[in-house]
């Protein structure tokens, strides 16, 4: 009696599973005891928190082997989903390139491909001590100078730590004051005022506020005040306008004298 054998067909199997330790080398170990050679083996996460990935397996076999593989699959491993990509096996295995890479071959994402693969995240980086003192005293004081700021804070201000303020689109330059030096004026934008949630610069809080949020002593010098903040879009009569061709706000002399003051944070 003559039994024929079945006919070896190339398959392409998506596996979606849980992450767990040594998933794996569970599924490459169905197939390869079997007798099966795995062609290519992908994985990617499908999932924000990377707990699911899909696995992209390309092997021959009968197909009725095939099948008692995706039933043992959900026994062996915890399986989200199985399906059986053969039928579009050329457009999968097109996501995919062989390429030699330091002297090894490796399965990439093919270049034209490579777009689809990119996962874009917003990084939010928390300002520093000295960026969240110089934005409180330019939306309380404004316009004001960089040397008015630095008498207030006690220190410098490095130009970084104005450049991440303007950066982040919180503070404009406004103009130049009419003083000795005509130093740059800076005030807060309509941006600052969107990303705290105020309706106007006026809503930030004042004296009696600060000191029920906790953020200022119970115990304050005496004539010790906050000013009213206001945000004039139109320049001030002691502000000019700023040059057309632009100015280097680092060459700005300080206006309160030669004291040399700390440097400050970083």
């Amino acid at each position: 009696m003559h039994i024929a054998e079945e006919t070896s067909e190339r398959h392409v199997l998506s596996i979606t599973v849980t992450n767990e330790a040594g998933i794996l080398a569970k599924i490459a170990g169905l197939f390869t005891a079997r007798g099966y050679n795995i062609e290519s083996l992908t994985v990617a996460d499908i999932s924000d928190d990377h707990q699911v990935s899909r696995i992209t397996i390309v092997t021959n076999g009968p197909p009725r082997v095939i099948d008692q593989i995706i039933a043992q699959l959900d026994r062996l491993v915890p399986v989200h989903k199985v399906a059986d990509l053969t039928e579009d096996g050329p457009f999968v295995e097109r996501e995919l390139a062989l390429v030699k890479v330091a002297g090894k071959w490796a399965f990439r994402t093919a270049e034209d491909l490579s777009f689809l693969m990119h996962r874009e995240t917003v990084e939010e980086r928390k300002l520093s001590r000295a960026a969240l003192e110089t934005l409180s005293i330019i939306a309380y004081h404004q316009p004001v100078t960089r040397a008015e700021i630095e008498e207030v804070r006690g220190v410098t201000i490095s130009k970084g730590t104005l450049d991440v303020l303007m950066e982040a689109g919180w503070v404009r330059m406004r103009g130049r004051r009419r003083t000795p030096g005509r130093p740059v004026t800076y005030g807060t934008t309509g941006e600052f005022l969107e990303h705290f949630g105020l309706d106007q610069i006026s809503d930030l809080p004042g004296l009696d506020e600060l000191k029920a949020a906790g953020l200022l002593s119970s115990r304050l010098p005496s004539g010790f005040s906050i000013p009213l903040p206001q945000m004039e879009l139109e320049l001030l009569d002691d502000e000019d306008p700023l040059e057309d061709s632009g100015s280097d706000d680092s060459l700005e002399p300080l206006d309160g004298g030669d004291e040399i003051l700390p440097e400050d944070e970083s």
